[in-house]
């Protein structure tokens, strides 16, 4: 369109100079009102919309650019301000839309697939992240290339930690404390705490000393960007059971107020962790920094399941019921096949003695996600046995088939079927599981300790018909073992004499002839008798008494007692009170026969004991704290110098990606 300098063309030339020089100044706010005067002079034209957006943008105000964009949709049309869009989406949390933003372009530039890299990892498609940006750092060259390489370590770091994979080194070198810390997330993710501890002291470091080289960045400034350092220290510290430091570490975190709502949320919930059960108080204030606005965008699902989790058992711990069963049910809803909303309900239940309906509730779970149900059948059986009924307890047990040859669980069988006295059953449990090892593992070391715990068993309750097979398959392991070799023939003498015999045979002949008649029978006897400690006056050059065998009354020395006598002792209480009369009424004296106890599991025992602790039903809080997860780091925020280009109102320059 042609412009009319005279009517106004002039006026619009000089706003388009003044919009170029806000946008290279980063005075994005005059810039907005300069575009605004031209598209006021000239409607819809789409440079100025453009600029428009982009300012908007710039200034944060994304639902006012995502307006004018929809607005505006046919003269810009959907190539030309792809990016913004999608960036505007994605800044909004609406990550689905931003996606397929990304994907309705044939082609895409590389700042978009920058962003795309950025969506991928919000929604936890690790590796197709993760391909993203191996392309981008191997196919570009400029001044982003640290900002990738970080990205990068943030994505290797998230499947570490969340998907428990081991991606390839990709030789990161860490020259940056960003690089390190999300490094030190990887090891975490592997398990290797010290290691993982090291290098967060490592990336504290490289932060003090990066930040040092600016005079205009405070202390509190640099104490507020090693805050996520610090938090990982202490989870780390919590983890190798240094509850003590790691509380104080979090706690530190806490004071400084960071304004990363994911950070504050994660060292709360970890806090809270620690607290268990006791010091509620304090886990009721921090819980609140777990429900600040915008922690659902900052953190990984596990994370934020984590702290849900928390908040129900929180709950429970401070007796709010009606609060409890409400979250519970929800979290239930979220993760229909996932076992601690279950058990938080049942402890809840156990907590008010409702057993019959926590077994009922666990049951039902168990029948409809059979997958899941290891953990809720074991809580079954806890729950039954604390009611004495050890027979279902049994029976729960035997029907986990991930646990049922374990040699744990064959231990807990037995014991509890002796127990009963139900010794068929205990050699049952022996038979199958002997049965599982030799199809799977025979010869094994745990096949044939099992062979030998099944035997002894056996011959302990007087089985030795039934023992046989077992102790010949140990004997054959083993044709050395004497004992074995023993208790061997003693089983078949009941059964097969003959066989017997022949076992005898390879029984070990003595090495020599032992001659009875050179035994000194009673030096022997005295000197076995007297090995231990000596009597004051003996003397070793004196014989000894040939009558110290018979009892003192029958030996020829003995004149009898002395007759003498026993002086009356005067009672103390009132007159006529005899010492006999006394002792006969002093309590202390009469012999009380002890308390029968009553067997385990009987009605006695049951109405004595009370209902379990919540505890001893749910795993604890949290049997893993929440991990203050991987995130890019991005560089520290640095002051523009006036003049310095900006790449053509470029927005993503690394990835903004949760920190904890």
């Amino acid at each position: 369109m042609q412009r009319n300098m005279s009517s106004g063309g002039g006026s619009v030339a000089s706003l388009w100079t003044e919009v170029n020089r806000c946008g290279q100044n980063g005075d994005f706010t005059r810039a907005l009102k300069a575009a605004n005067k031209i598209l006021h002079e000239v409607k819809e034209d789409v440079t100025a919309l453009h600029c428009k957006i982009v300012c908007l943008v710039q200034n944060c105000s994304f639902k006012e650019a995502l307006n004018v964009m929809n607005t505006y949709s046919k003269v810009l049309g959907s190539e030309l301000i792809v990016f913004e869009k999608a960036y505007c989406e994605y800044r909004l949390n609406r990550v689905e839309s931003a996606l397929k933003t990304i994907e309705s372009v044939s082609e895409q530039t590389d700042k978009l697939k920058e962003l795309y890299g950025q969506v991928l990892y919000r929604m936890e498609r690790y590796d197709e992240c993760k391909a993203v940006y191996t392309d981008l750092i191997r196919n570009s060259q400029d001044e982003y290339e640290e900002e990738r390489k970080t990205n990068l370590s943030a994505v290797v770091a998230a499947m570490s930690t969340w998907e428990k994979a081991s991606p390839d080194d990709l030789g990161l070198s860490e020259t940056t404390y960003e690089l390190s810390y999300n490094a030190a997330c990887t090891l975490i993710g592997r398990g290797q705490l010290t290691e993982a501890l090291n290098k967060l002291q490592e990336a504290e470091e490289l932060c003090r000393v990066f930040f040092s080289e600016d005079s205009d960045i405070t202390e509190e400034d640099v104490e507020s960007e090693l805050a996520v350092i610090h938090s990982q220290m202490a989870y780390i510290m919590q983890l190798q059971g240094r509850t003590e430091e790691a509380l104080q570490l979090y706690n530190q975190v806490i004071k400084l107020k960071p304004s990363d709502v994911g950070l504050l949320a994660v060292t709360a919930n970890n806090i809270i962790t620690i607290n268990k059960d006791q010091n509620v108080f304090d886990s009721k204030k921090k819980v609140k920094l777990t429900n600040a606005d915008g922690v659902e965008y900052k953190l990984a699902k596990k994370q934020l399941q984590a702290i849900e989790f928390n908040k129900a058992l929180l709950a429970m711990y401070t007796n709010q019921a009606d609060q409890c069963r409400k979250l519970t049910s929800g979290l239930q809803s979220q993760n229909p096949g996932h076992p601690r909303p279950v058990l938080i309900q049942v402890a809840q239940l156990c907590r008010e003695k409702q057993h019959s309906k926590a077994i009922e509730l666990l049951q039902r779970f168990s029948d409809q996600h059979p997958d899941s149900a290891s953990g809720i059948k074991l809580t079954m059986a806890q729950l039954y046995l604390s009611q004495g009924h050890v027979t279902k307890a049994c029976d729960i047990l035997r029907s986990i088939e991930d646990f049922k040859h374990k040699q744990g669980m064959i231990s807990a069988l037995v014991s509890m079927y002796s127990h009963e006295e139900d010794i068929d059953s205990a050699i049952d449990v022996f038979s199958q599981a002997i049965q599982y090892y030799q199809s799977e593992q025979p010869g094994s070391s745990v096949h044939l300790a099992l062979v030998r715990e099944a035997a002894d068993f056996k011959l302990k309750y007087g089985r030795k018909k039934e023992a046989i097979s077992d102790l010949e398959q140990l004997w054959k392991q083993n044709t050395n073992d004497i004992h074995t070799l023993a208790q061997l023939i003693s089983a078949y003498s009941l059964v097969d004499q003959d066989k017997a015999k022949s076992l005898s045979k390879h029984l070990p002949s003595p090495e020599r002839d032992l001659n009875i008649s050179e035994w000194d029978g009673e030096s022997l006897f005295f000197s076995c008798l007297c090995s231990g400690k000596l009597p004051k006056n003996y003397d070793p050059t004196a014989n000894p008494d040939p009558e110290r065998w018979l009892p003192m009354r029958e030996r020829t020395y003995y004149r009898g007692r002395k007759k003498g006598k026993k002086k009356e002792q005067v009672g103390k209480g009132t007159q006529g009170a005899t010492s006999g009369a006394a002792s006969d009424l002093d309590a202390s004296k009469t012999a009380s026969s002890p308390p029968t106890s009553p067997r385990p599991g009987s009605a006695q025992a049951s109405a004595s004991t009370s209902a379990p602790a919540a505890s001893n039903v749910v795993p604890p809080r949290q049997q893993k704290p929440a991990t203050a997860g991987p995130g890019a780091r991005k560089k520290a925020p640095q002051k523009k110098k006036k003049g310095s280009k900006t790449q053509g109102f470029d927005l993503a320059t690394s990835v903004t990606s949760p920190t904890l």
